[in-house]
């Protein structure tokens, strides 16, 4: 499992692609972070929850891991590498933690790179660091169920770009799915709303932008995030059958 993880990361870092998707999330979370506080003074005291530049970012954020993990295995099939992948000694469940393991890192420096922001607002005012705290652990959960769903669209297919296709339309039903709840509450499918509801990592989410720890919400997405690597395993399973 190390190789495969030492491997997925030297893909990522040896290349300008890590790069290139930490800037692009940075510049995101900066455009949406400098209104917040453009009108600010050395006069004015500033309480910052942070909760909301976290959720806006969040909404755009997602649709940067299916360009993060379109090459997990698709590439692997695009390169005929695919073979000496599923032939080496490693098992199926160590190929899919390798993976997941180097993306999350890659995942998990872009949130530690926007830990700037809070720094700055520290240097000009206060922080709820309960909200701050919630938040990220939030951000964080959310961002590595998001990343097992993505890796799944990347087993299922054979070229990247139709990976990246496929992971945006599901990140897009993601985020809208509280919308799509709310539409069909007040039709003829009030089940299917409650259903939508309770599946919603965005509802999932409330209330540790609230700055509050939710022992349910965190099994929740424990419990998702150990569903879609399991689906990734037997995705690759099913590909060795047919190797």
């Amino acid at each position: 499992m190390r190789s495969i993880f030492k491997r997925e990361l030297q893909s990522y870092f040896y290349s300008p692609f890590a790069y290139v998707i930490c800037a692009v999330f940075l510049l995101v979370f900066t455009m949406s972070f400098v209104p917040q506080i453009a009108n600010l003074d050395d006069t004015n005291t500033f309480n910052f929850s942070y909760a909301s530049t976290v959720y806006i970012n969040f909404s755009f954020f997602v649709f940067l891991l299916p360009a993060l993990t379109m090459r997990t295995f698709a590439e692997e099939r695009k390169a005929q590498t695919e073979v000496l992948l599923l032939t080496n000694p490693l098992n199926s469940f160590q190929i899919v933690m390798g993976k997941f393991l180097g993306v999350a890192v890659v995942y998990l420096a872009m949130v530690a790179l926007s830990l700037v922001f809070p720094l700055v607002i520290l240097s000009t005012g206060t922080i709820f660091w309960s909200s701050l705290i919630c938040c990220y652990i939030g951000f964080v959960a959310w961002g590595l169920v998001c990343i097992s769903i993505c890796m799944l669209m990347s087993a299922l297919t054979n070229t990247p770009v139709i990976a990246a296709v496929l992971g945006e339309i599901v990140m897009i039903f993601i985020i809208f799915m509280d919308t799509i709840a709310s539409s069909l509450k007040y039709s003829f499918m009030p089940v299917v709303s409650d259903i939508l509801l309770w599946f919603s990592p965005e509802k999932r989410f409330e209330m540790f932008s609230q700055g509050v720890f939710s022992l349910s919400d965190m099994i929740f997405y424990i419990t998702m995030l150990v569903v879609f690597l399991a689906w990734n395993v037997i995705a690759l399973e099913c590909r060795k059958w047919k190797a």
